[in-house]
């Protein structure tokens, strides 16, 4: 009984994966809000009834495509930022990163960069949330820094925002390089151009912290 168990709960959680991974093929040229269900149930293979088996709706699909794009990413962003030594190390590893993550789930991307700001509000609501969470990472990763004695928790939290925005816009560059380069192309002069922009910026957001007097030192 329990191997009977088993087998289903797999067979169940093969056409849930089947599902999201459907849905990131016909979103490369679509929104969350166009999605049709029978055109995602008949690209999978099953019953349309099958769908809400596995999701409540489109948008709950929605929410675990950000979940399962930006959830990954938390602990490899944290490794980076608890690493000591060398800062020019630490800029090009979390550069690299963002570029091998962009080449390896563009579709993800895509999908993250179109419906930041579509239609569908749980989804949005949803990417907000992963970014806040973002943030406070980065924010309590910096606050353990020498270099941030002082700082209050505020400005903490404006500047890991400042890395986080940085980290979302340089995604969104790296995807573009990739559509724009010669078909077969990993993305040529134009993704190393969107690299070595992503690191000077990194490196000026660096240097301004080291001179940044404090929010209340301008009042």
């Amino acid at each position: 009984m329990s191997h009977t168990v088993g087998v289903r709960q797999a067979q169940k959680l093969k056409t849930r994966q089947a599902l999201l991974d459907a849905a990131l093929r016909l979103l490369e040229h679509q929104s969350l809000s166009s999605l049709g269900l029978r055109e995602l149930t008949r690209a999978v293979g099953v019953a349309p009834t099958a769908f809400y088996r596995h999701f409540a709706d489109v948008a709950e699909l929605g929410v675990a495509l950000v979940e399962e794009t930006l959830g990954s990413l938390h602990g490899l962003i944290g490794a980076i930022l608890t690493e000591t030594g060398d800062a020019e190390v630490r800029i090009a590893r979390t550069v690299d990163l963002i570029a091998r993550h962009v080449r390896e789930q563009p579709a993800h991307f895509r999908f993250i960069a179109r419906e930041r700001h579509g239609g569908v509000g749980p989804v949005r609501a949803a990417i907000a949330a992963q970014l806040d969470a973002f943030t406070e990472e980065v924010a309590t990763a910096l606050g353990r820094e020498p270099v941030s004695a002082g700082w209050s928790e505020e400005d903490l939290r404006m500047l890991a925002g400042v890395y986080v925005e940085h980290m979302v816009m340089t995604a969104s560059a790296f995807l573009s390089a990739r559509e724009t380069a010669e078909p077969g192309a990993p993305g040529g002069p134009a993704e190393e151009q969107v690299a070595r922009t992503a690191r000077d910026r990194l490196r000026l957001v660096s240097l301004g912290r080291l001179h940044w007097p404090g929010r209340d030192a301008g009042r």
